[in-house]
């Protein structure tokens, strides 16, 4: 898709230049419905040349310019998913978007599943780094300039963030996991030896989105932070089975834990 004609669209709504994008994964969306986002100018994803609606539950399908905690911030309701059958640039088009737009920062939300025992359903962690399994990889093609045409992923999750929030998860009370993301392309979840063999790699969650956006994100120069909200035992874990509607209901209990993050992160940006 062609990210410029989107731009100059949303160059004509936008009523300023965020220091912040809040991307909310599943089940997290509230904060798309807050009383600063209400104020503020909502703009459909339809409304942008080449961008869909959503097709996904629990993924609004909007971008919000609203003053969130004293900052200018943008809110993404919904992302674009590979396994939606939409093409990698559409998947990465907002972090294009984004950066050209000139956002300094994004913040990555996500639900996803608790590989690592110790995690349990309804816990916040903040990502530390990320397994790419999707197969594909973001950045290939021409080079999208200026982006270099190989990017350092040492600290693809910005340690001065990362850190930031665990500050403010201590000053709420909160318990703020840290861990290693794995991203797959769904939309099946994953087998129990599947799982088996991600805990072996070093992964401690488990998801479908969030590392094309991140590693899009830096090759735009973006400051990249990401939370995963642990919605569901990963397959194996736990004698059930898997489904959407749990997702969906673990990310509405901790909707208030994880709004109380995030607002204290924005509060505290340098």
């Amino acid at each position: 898709m062609a990210v410029s004609d989107a731009l100059r669209v949303l160059q004509g709504k936008a009523p300023f230049v965020p220091e912040l994008a809040i991307v909310l994964g599943s089940g997290l969306g509230a904060l798309a419905d807050s009383a600063e986002a209400r104020a503020g100018r909502a703009i459909p994803f339809t409304d942008l040349p080449g961008f869909p609606a959503p097709t996904v539950a629990g993924h609004g399908g909007r971008v919000v310019f609203c003053e969130f905690e004293g900052r200018k911030v943008l809110l993404q309701a919904g992302r674009f998913h590979f396994y939606e059958g939409h093409p990698m640039p559409l998947v990465v088009a907002p972090m294009r978007l984004y950066g050209r737009l000139g956002v300094r920062a994004v913040l990555l939300t996500n639900a996803a599943g608790a590989l690592n025992p110790a995690f349990g359903v309804g816990d916040l962690m903040a990502l530390t780094d990320h397994i790419n399994l999707f197969g594909t990889n973001p950045l290939i093609g021409p080079n999208v300039e200026p982006g270099p045409r190989f990017p350092d992923m040492t600290a693809v999750y910005d340690p001065a963030f990362r850190n930031q929030l665990k500050a403010c998860a201590q000053g709420l009370g909160q318990t703020l996991r840290e861990g290693v993301y794995l991203g797959l392309t769904g939309p099946s979840y994953e087998t129990p030896a599947e799982i088996r063999a991600f805990r072996t790699l070093g992964a401690d969650a488990v998801g479908m989105s969030t590392v094309p956006e991140a590693i899009v994100a830096r090759h735009e120069g973006l400051r990249v932070a990401g939370i995963s909200c642990l919605c569901n035992m990963a397959a194996g874990i736990l004698p059930q089975a898997l489904t959407h509607q749990e997702v969906l209901a673990a990310g509405a209990a901790a909707a208030g834990r994880f709004e109380a993050l995030v607002r204290a992160f924005v509060r505290t940006l340098p």
